[in-house]
């Protein structure tokens, strides 16, 4: 098998960066979880729950180009230890709070700045470097797809824990998974030893980090990609965190939220896989645009008709096939046209974007509840603007193609 003989030497790199990914993202996407038993024993209101996740959301995304910075003077590996050290101190303020402040500085700032150093971004620049590029869009695929796992583990576990013990058992539940982060960090650092490989006429080489940014924002396909991918951050974030109260609204089991979010990192596996797959043949711009795009028109789908636990498991299946197939789509697009030394600067400040759309799911959608009693409004926005950017992303990618990625050859 070419691939698994290409990629032997740095299996130990990926493992480790996919399992970091994988409790990174997983017990992020199953906070939600925890919203209405904490809420009500805490003494705040949905909205302010909210409002931690969207500063979650916003210290990621603005701290991101900064932890992608230092991985270029520093290497990858303290950037990804210490961000793992912070999770595990931001669940731990969580699981003790007793008050707005605790849940803001806990599950919002220590949480925030800890995916910036340990969640797909990151993650991504480090698969890029450990592999040819030749396979490099497939192994993306491979990494982000192990990083959708992590829903599969820690969803049930947190509900059960919070069903059976309370809430605050089930985020010491998710303290005992992140403590692998710590390991899982330190072996995906070994990347910091492989050498860069020399750029191509047109990718950034030694420049300072201004230049490097100038030189992003001077490209039109990266402006483009950047103010699409506010689109992606606003409809997960808002499913994430509004999905369990908006099934607890219309009556359904509370089990079947954390089934749902398992259904959804399930299906993560396979979209991821597949748009890893796909982005090494078709162009990867386009692609991003056709996930926003039928992503809106599933979104309209479900919430126009009543919930029930069949079309709520289906809808997970449809958004977990199009959740995390973005990951390799945008990191491989990023290492194409600037190369791999500034990648997870550069790829951080398309991320600010998507946070700054994560921030208005997370917060916007809870004020929308508070003020309208319902979730109508909120959707109805995420479905017209996910429409919109997803057919400008397409129309101007096919526009300004981007050269064909190279192929593997197995001959």
């Amino acid at each position: 098998m070419p691939l698994l003989k290409t990629l032997r030497p740095t299996l130990p790199v990926l493992i480790g960066v996919s399992l970091m990914l994988t409790l990174s993202m997983g017990l992020r996407q199953s906070l939600g979880i925890f919203m209405q038993p904490l809420t009500h024993d805490v003494g705040i209101s949905i909205s302010e729950f909210t409002l931690a996740i969207a500063v979650q959301n916003l210290a990621w995304g603005f701290l991101q180009p900064l932890a992608g910075g230092l991985t270029v003077r520093y290497g990858f590996r303290p950037v990804m230890v210490v961000g793992a050290v912070f999770y595990i101190a931001g669940l731990i303020l969580m699981a003790g709070a007793h008050g707005l402040l605790a849940v803001m500085i806990g599950g919002g700032v220590l949480i925030g700045t800890s995916l910036a150093c340990t969640a797909a971004a990151i993650a991504m620049s480090v698969a890029a470097r450990a592999v040819p590029e030749t396979v490099r869009s497939t192994v993306l695929g491979i990494v982000s797809a192990a990083g959708s796992l992590g829903a599969l583990l820690s969803a049930p576990i947190g509900q059960v824990l919070n069903q059976d013990l309370g809430w605050r058992a089930g985020l010491i539940g998710f303290v005992v998974l992140a403590l692998g982060m710590i390991p899982a960090a330190w072996f995906a650092g070994r990347v910091d030893a492989v050498p860069l490989p020399k750029p191509s006429s047109d990718q950034i080489d030694d420049v300072s980090a201004g230049t490097a940014v100038s030189m992003a924002f001077g490209n039109p396909s990266f402006v483009v990609m950047t103010c699409a991918y506010f689109v992606c951050g606003m409809q997960l974030v808002f499913i994430t965190t509004h999905l369990p109260t908006y099934l607890a609204i219309c009556g359904m089991d509370p089990m079947l939220s954390a089934e749902t979010l398992g259904v959804i990192g399930g299906f993560n596996v396979l979209g991821s896989l597949f748009f890893g797959w796909a982005g090494g043949r078709w162009n990867k711009l386009a692609l991003l645009g056709g996930i926003y795009i039928t992503r809106s028109l599933v979104l309209a789908l479900y919430f126009m008709m009543p919930p029930t636990p069949a079309t709520t498991l289906v809808f997970g299946a449809f958004m977990g096939f199009l959740w995390l197939g973005v990951g390799p789509l945008v990191a491989g697009a990023v290492a194409e046209l600037f190369g791999l030394q500034w990648q997870a600067m550069i790829q951080g400040l398309a991320f600010m974007s998507h946070q700054i759309g994560s921030f208005l799911g997370a917060y916007g959608g809870g004020l929308i509840y508070d003020a309208l009693g319902s979730y109508n409004m909120a959707w109805r926005i995420g479905v017209a603007v996910g429409l919109s950017a997803g057919i400008i992303q397409v129309t101007f990618a096919l526009l300004r193609p981007t050269a064909a990625p190279p192929v593997l050859r197995t001959a």
